[in-house]
């Protein structure tokens, strides 16, 4: 009977009704009331609670106000991380080249190769360089040369001497796997080729840029006459440097598959002019 009585007493305080009245001190109008019992706020305050936890969840999970929380990492230190990681990448590509370079020197270094082997090779290098059946030129290259030479390389326009045109050739020798296409916004060529075969420069000019992307791995920029500029992205590995004077035709680089945006041995080439991208294939015949 007691439990029962006690049990009885509980209810009858969470559900006994109160009414919280405001008046004015002045003339004790009522301008609010509200009844309440002991258990409606308990349930009030239970899902007030719970919603004001789930507020201040979201607000701590999709604003920068985290950061300020221990646990949770700064997105400035993500994105230093990030780049820390592509420099030590790129870093890691050219101490193996330097690893190479010295194992492949440490031979000459030590005597383990003798002077007379290295004068038969210079020697067997030299008779390559000068056989002269290599540096006949070809029908085809005797035919080109007269085109070319046939043409008039200095026009006179509005009673005016221009400027020389600029004659360009295939940076390398491949196929063409992607052409120019500016409605997908792929601004240049895309030429397979081995890895490990030479990319020519189009033109003379001077290199403007040559260094590591994440994206395009080892790129070499050249800047030529009257405002054109050539790109070449995605090689194995480079032979020039920064400010180095390049001649037409001279070796730049080699191909490669090298950066995060490459599908294989290739490379992807580029010819801007005035600041724009245009047609390579306006310029150059890659067949």
């Amino acid at each position: 009977m007691a439990k029962t009585q006690d049990k009885r007493k509980i209810k009858q305080k969470l559900t006994d009704k109160y009414r919280l009245v405001i008046l004015n001190e002045n003339t004790f109008q009522e301008k609010f009331s509200l009844k309440l019992s002991r258990l409606n706020v308990f349930v009030f305050g239970g899902v007030f609670s719970i919603i004001l936890i789930g507020l201040t969840t979201l607000l701590i999970a999709f604003t920068g106000i985290r950061e300020y929380i221990p646990g949770y990492s700064s997105t400035s230190l993500k994105k230093k991380a990030t780049r820390l990681t592509y420099e030590a990448d790129s870093l890691k590509t050219r101490l193996d080249i330097i690893e190479r370079y010295t194992s492949a020197l440490k031979p000459v270094l030590t005597g383990e190769i003798e002077p007379e082997k290295i004068d038969s090779i210079k020697n067997e290098a030299q008779s390559i360089a000068l056989d002269e059946s290599k540096l006949q030129a070809t029908k085809q290259d005797s035919l080109f040369r007269e085109k070319i030479e046939g043409k008039d390389r200095f026009p006179l326009s509005d009673g005016a001497i221009g400027r020389a045109k600029i004659v360009f050739f295939s940076p390398l020798t491949g196929t063409v796997s992607q052409q120019y296409d500016a409605s997908e916004k792929h601004y240049a060529i895309d030429i397979v080729a081995p890895v490990g075969t030479p990319v020519k420069s189009v033109a003379d000019g001077t290199v403007i840029l040559a260094e590591w992307t994440a994206e395009t791995g080892y790129v070499v920029t050249i800047q030529h006459p009257n405002e054109f500029i050539s790109v070449y992205k995605h090689n194995g590995t480079l032979l020039k440097q920064q400010g180095d004077v390049v001649k037409s035709g001279e070796a730049i680089a080699s191909v490669g598959s090298t950066g995060e945006l490459t599908t294989g041995p290739h490379l992807h080439f580029e010819l801007w002019n005035n600041g724009f991208p245009v047609n390579p294939t306006n310029y150059i015949d890659f067949q």
